[in-house]
């Protein structure tokens, strides 16, 4: 799989002086509160066919089930992992979608930064990460300086 984008981790004054600076991006966060994962899909879904959406691009079936299914995992793992969702946002970019999902663990999940490969044994674990990094782009965590994390990602649409 050819894959040229990044996935990096920001943190806001960790040990190490390591903070790259968060680039400011203009958010489309949810007119109502998105506290489940089926909330984030119909958000996600409604930005995609309202605002993503011209005569000139359409985003395929495809390409909105891809969006659907790294909303789903990021939105559960908020919840499951993360002590709720906190914030959602979808945002439209060129070729796709932006996600931010805040949660309030700053925990940073191991399995972000993997290959996206899918393990042989099952160990308990969900197969959440290897398939929002085999259908998402430009991954980072971000730490909150308050607590938590902010995952953000690009979900192509083209």
């Amino acid at each position: 799989m050819d894959r040229t984008d990044t996935t990096t981790i920001a943190s806001t004054g960790l040990p190490g002086g390591t903070s790259p600076a968060a680039v400011p991006v203009a958010t489309s966060p949810a007119a109502e509160p998105v506290t489940t994962a089926a909330a984030a899909r119909a958000y996600a879904r409604e930005v995609v066919l309202e605002q993503w959406n011209r005569p000139d691009r359409t985003a395929t079936e495809a390409a909105v089930i891809d969006l659907l299914l790294v909303v789903s995992e990021l939105a559960a793992n908020a919840i499951r992992h993360g002590g709720g969702l906190v914030a959602f946002e979808v945002t439209p970019a060129d070729g796709g979608v932006r996600l931010a999902v805040r949660d309030n663990s700053d925990v940073v999940p191991p399995a972000a930064f993997g290959a996206g490969g899918f393990p042989s044994q099952h160990h308990g674990n969900g197969y959440g990460w290897p398939v929002i990094i085999r259908l998402a782009r430009d991954i980072t965590v971000e730490r909150c300086p308050e607590g938590g994390k902010i995952i953000k990602v690009l979900v192509p649409l083209v």
